[in-house]
């Protein structure tokens, strides 16, 4: 049993292999189905779709994608404190499974039912998935901003392949279809899951035993108990917390519009062909993730090699501030020539290149703050801080859904430049305070 404990994969503990694959599934079904819901709801009920205005379905849009990351405080409460975290990810899944067949049913009341259950088993699941993941390393290791990044790749391997497969279905047989793949995707996610489930739950355990647990905490990673009160070290880190939190919605507002505005974007101005080949407008949603695919395992590799060198938390989630506001400033001069009246659709490279420079920003702030989140929460309350970190998420996705509803009535270059100077600004505001921040993080490796 002590070589289980040991096991590895690439370097890293060999249960990161079951989370890598479960969550790759789970984000396979919600971006396969967040790719193509503003557009279903747009379209012409000829074309069987809802026929909504653009405004109706961006505030439902934004509501929904805010909602599945507010659940998380819940689904991490229930987590620490019922559930476990194994248990959250299985029951979150199935769940999910659910509310994404119940939107491949042809009626408007299966439609928001669907739209519940994905929010309530994606709260359950998020939270839980990203607590063991952290629970693989200890908090000396430096292999753990490295191991998120590789987890990462895993979740944007699955969001590449959802647009992919369920928007080409929606877009070319039915909308219903693209939401029935994304429902089988959860399926496999959670049957993979069950198959590694065993060896990870010893891997991780075995692993937090090996810290000592000194404070006298339950050694068991899915139900922690005796919630005692905060020690000043830990009041000061959960407020440095807090305080990204901020800067991270910013950030989210800004790079969620993928899914939004910049969809709509896609599917209205942007030319549907590359190198002679067409392609439905959904598969745009598949160019971030793949950009995350082939950069994240540099970034993996590239953060150990600068040693003492290696940017704090706080800067790297101020760059990552500084990339999304300049990917708006690429868009500027495309947003213009795609409003100027002539009716001839830009070429794709102004969104491709747009989401290369996005990414290298998501990759600078996402997967660090993760593994940032899960350093510094108290043990017994991982799942909530996680939750109430993706909260930031859930604001920037409503925010994100509320912008999009200008499109049919403010010109384009005004909300990309509007974009681009709050997450500028917020940037700089953030490098300025990076040293202070550090000074609250101090006791870990940040």
């Amino acid at each position: 049993m002590q070589g289980t404990a040991r096991a590895e994969w690439a370097g890293h503990p060999a249960g990161l292999t079951t989370l890598f694959f479960t969550e790759m599934w789970e984000r396979f079904s919600y971006y396969g189905m967040r790719g193509i819901l503003i557009l279903y709801m747009i379209a012409p009920a000829a074309s069987g779709g809802l026929g909504w205005s653009t405004a109706r379905a961006a505030s439902v849009y934004g509501t929904y994608t805010g909602s599945v990351w507010a659940a998380a405080i819940v689904g991490g409460f229930l987590s620490d404190r019922f559930l476990g975290a194994y248990n959250g990810v299985l029951i979150g899944g199935a769940v999910i499974a659910i509310g994404h067949f119940a939107l491949a049913w042809d009626a408007v009341s299966f439609f928001y039912v669907g739209l519940g259950l994905i929010v309530i088993g994606t709260g359950l699941l998020k939270p839980s998935v990203t607590a063991l993941v952290g629970s693989l390393y200890t908090n000396e290791d430096r292999r753990r901003d490295a191991g998120f990044s590789i987890f990462y790749m895993g979740i944007n391997l699955g969001a590449f392949l959802g647009p992919l497969v369920a928007g080409w279905l929606a877009q070319r047989v039915g909308w219903h279809w693209g939401f029935g793949a994304a429902g089988a995707g959860m399926l496999l996610g959670l049957t993979q899951y069950v198959a590694g489930l065993r060896r990870l739950r010893f891997q991780t355990e075995s692993r937090i035993n090996a810290l000592g647990r000194q404070d006298g905490e339950s050694s068991e990673v899915q139900r922690e108990g005796g919630a005692g009160p905060l020690t000043v070290r830990e009041r000061k880190q959960i407020g440095a917390v807090i305080l990204l939190f901020a800067f991270a919605a910013v950030f989210w507002a800004a790079y969620e519009q993928a899914g939004s505005t910049l969809n709509l974007f896609a599917d209205r101005y942007t030319r549907l062909s590359l190198f002679g080949v067409s392609f439905p407008s959904t598969w745009f949603q598949s160019v971030q993730p793949a950009f995350v695919i082939l950069l994240a395992p540099v970034f993996a590799w590239f953060w150990p090699k600068m040693g003492n060198h290696e940017p704090s938390s706080p800067a790297k989630c101020a760059m990552g501030l500084l990339f999304v506001g300049l990917a708006f400033v690429w868009l500027l001069p495309a947003a213009a020539l795609a409003q100027n009246g002539s009716g001839v659709r830009i070429s794709p490279w102004w969104l491709i290149f747009a989401y290369l420079i996005q990414e290298i920003g998501e990759l600078c702030i996402s997967p660090i703050a993760l593994s940032l989140v899960t350093k510094l929460s108290p043990r017994r309350f991982v799942g909530l801080l996680l939750g109430l970190w993706f909260l930031s998420t859930a604001a920037g996705n409503k925010l994100a859904g509320w912008i999009s509803s200008f499109v049919d009535t403010v010109p384009l270059a005004y909300l990309f430049a509007g974009t681009a100077l709050v997450s500028l600004l917020s940037a700089f505001v953030l490098f300025a305070l990076v040293r202070p921040l550090s000074r609250l993080i101090s006791g870990t490796s940040s």
